[in-house]
Parts: structure tokens; C-alpha cells; sequence
């Protein structure tokens, strides 16, 4: 990966994959947004890697597709040399993983992308179905192995349960996830907290860290609490590797820049503070809606983009 065209943005270590990337991470999600036009997206891709993020956050279903084509225009020029590139994939099956990850690879342009994750693991039955003999890892390992992609995840924000099932389910597998990505911010330390219950046993197996909802998508902002900048401050003091936020405006970027560049640790009195704050409003999940409703749950709007279901199952139901 080439240096950076700046080099005051953090870095960090990547779990125990050897990488660097930057500390900062934008998603791919708010890049084909109703008012982000394509002209922004491509300014928003290019001025951030000028700048310094090299992680780049993307999935197979935002936006029908839109945000990966857009990046992967972004990206061209010798851009794509500069960064490691995510995306993530929805199917299940063996079958649909491999086409979602082909389709990926034509919109992003490039025959290689640096990690790819099952995306949305929401549901006990979901590691299983990514992990049966003719499931969605079978597909990954096989693409890794023709040189399609180099380090796999997972990703999900609905209960940090299902992501400790996933991992035990994958070490049942004799498996070992490169990267985790969940919900990381001032919210979900009080509420379904996966700071609590997931981000220790990652640590502890140095699978790299991938923060992602810093702000919740703006929501934590209206419960008048807490401010954008203390939300990215918090998230960057916990032990992520990365911290994906989503970037929809030049100011947003710039924004998350500095609060980058200037980052040191936060001290036990301002967590404390900071927690103190966010306490009352984040107790019931309030501020957290995708892990209290379906709202944010793509797949289960679309469950068609999972695929089918294994075939030795099907087998099992009554004529």
C-alpha cells in the first residue's frame, strides 16, 4: 500500500492480519445518499484518501449497488493503490456469496478486494447457514484461494449474543474470523453492550476491530447529549483497529479528520463523564434503533439476498 499524501492521521494495527490502516474509516453507505449527488461521492473518496483514511468501508447491497460503483469510479487513477478496501456480502448459500462477490468485484473495478464479511449476522441460524458445508465461507475460501479477496469478517449490530455464537460456531469450524465489525459508541456501553461482552474476546484473540454506528447515523445527536465530536472521541479511545463513520458533506469529512489528528486517550474522568451523560437517554435502546427494531436490518426486508437454504435441510421438512 503506498504512503498516504498526509501522514498526521493515526494508524493502527489491523488485528493480527500485519496490515495498518488509518484509525478513521469511511463508509461506503451515506456515498449514494438522495443528496449526495455522484460529483460529491467522488470528491468525498478522493479528498479522504488525500488526506490520510486508507480503510474503506463498503457492502454488496447499499443503495442497489450504487455506493460500490461509485467508490470503485473514486477509486480508479491509482487510487485503489492507497487503500484497503471492505466490502461485505448478504447471501448465505455458497451459491449467492460467490455471485454477490463477483458483482462486487465488476462495480468496485478491481480484481482483488482486501477483506470481505458476511454481512448483517443478526440471527442465531446465521452462522450456521454461513458455515454449512455448501454455505457462504466455503465460497469466500474458495475466492481467497483464486486471489478474489484476502482476509474475511463478519458484521452485525443487533446483540452481542449472536456475535459470540458466530464466533464459537466458526471455531466449532476450525475457523478464525480476521476482522469483527459491531456497534461502537457512547450508547451502546450502557445498553446490549457489545464493548462489554464482545470487544474483550476480540482483544484477546486479536481479531481486528471494526467500529461501526459511532453516531448512530446522527441519532445519538437528537437525544441532545452528547455532541459529534465526543461520539468519535469515544469510539476512537475504545480498542478499535478502525472506526467507520459515515461521511455525507465536505464539512462531515473535515470534521472527522480533526478529531482524528488530534486524538489522544480519554482519561477515566471524561468516560466517566461521558457515560454519565448518555446513561438515562441510552437505557432502553432508544438511540440504538437497530438493535431494537428491524429498521436497519436489509436482509430482513430483502431475505431473498440471503439464498437458499441448505439442500440437506430442505430435505428434513414434510412433503
Amino acid at each position: 500500500m503506498e504512503k498516504s499524501a498526509r501522514s498526521d492521521l493515526p494508524t493502527r494495527a489491523l488485528g493480527r492480519t500485519g496490515e495498518t490502516v488509518s484509525a478513521i474509516g469511511l463508509g461506503g453507505w451515506h456515498l449514494a445518499l438522495p443528496q449526495v449527488d455522484e460529483s460529491l461521492s467522488f470528491r468525498i473518496v478522493r479528498s479522504a484518501i488525500d488526506n490520510g483514511i486508507t480503510f474503506m468501508d463498503n457492502s454488496w447491497d447499499y443503495n442497489d449497488g450504487q455506493s460500490e460503483l461509485r467508490m470503485g469510479k473514486a477509486l480508479r487513477d491509482g487510487y485503489r493503490d492507497r487503500v484497503f478496501l471492505m466490502t461485505k456480502i448478504d447471501g448465505r448459500s455458497k451459491r449467492e456469496a460467490a455471485r454477490q462477490l463477483d458483482e462486487s468485484l465488476r462495480r468496485l473495478g478491481t480484481d482483488r478486494i482486501d477483506l470481505v464479511q458476511h454481512h448483517e449476522i443478526l440471527r442465531f441460524e446465521d452462522p450456521h447457514r454461513v458455515f454449512d458445508e455448501h454455505g457462504a465461507n466455503a465460497a469466500l475460501l474458495e475466492a481467497r484461494q483464486a486471489g478474489k479477496l484476502r482476509y474475511i469478517g463478519f458484521t452485525g449490530h443487533k446483540d452481542p449474543r449472536v456475535h459470540l455464537h458466530t464466533l464459537e460456531v466458526a471455531e466449532d469450524h476450525g475457523f478464525t474470523f480476521d476482522t469483527v465489525q459491531m456497534p461502537l459508541n457512547v450508547m451502546d456501553a450502557h445498553y446490549r453492550s457489545f464493548e462489554k461482552l464482545v470487544l474483550p474476546e476480540l482483544v484477546k484473540r486479536r481479531i481486528g476491530v471494526l467500529g461501526l454506528k459511532p453516531l448512530a447515523n446522527g441519532i445519538i445527536l437528537r437525544s441532545g447529549t452528547v455532541s459529534a465530536t465526543e461520539c468519535l472521541r469515544y469510539a476512537l479511545h475504545l480498542p478499535t483497529d478502525v472506526v467507520i463513520t459515515g461521511i455525507d458533506s465536505m464539512k462531515v469529512l473535515e470534521q472527522a479528520l480533526e478529531v482524528a489528528r488530534t486524538f489522544r486517550p480519554l482519561n477515566e474522568g471524561e468516560v466517566t463523564a461521558l457515560l454519565a451523560k448518555t446513561a438515562d437517554a441510552a437505557l432502553r435502546g432508544e438511540y440504538e434503533p437497530f438493535k431494537t427494531s428491524s429498521i436497519f436490518d436489509a436482509t430482513a426486508q430483502h431475505p431473498e439476498w440471503l439464498g437458499e437454504e441448505p439442500e440437506r435441510l430442505q430435505k428434513l421438512m414434510p412433503a
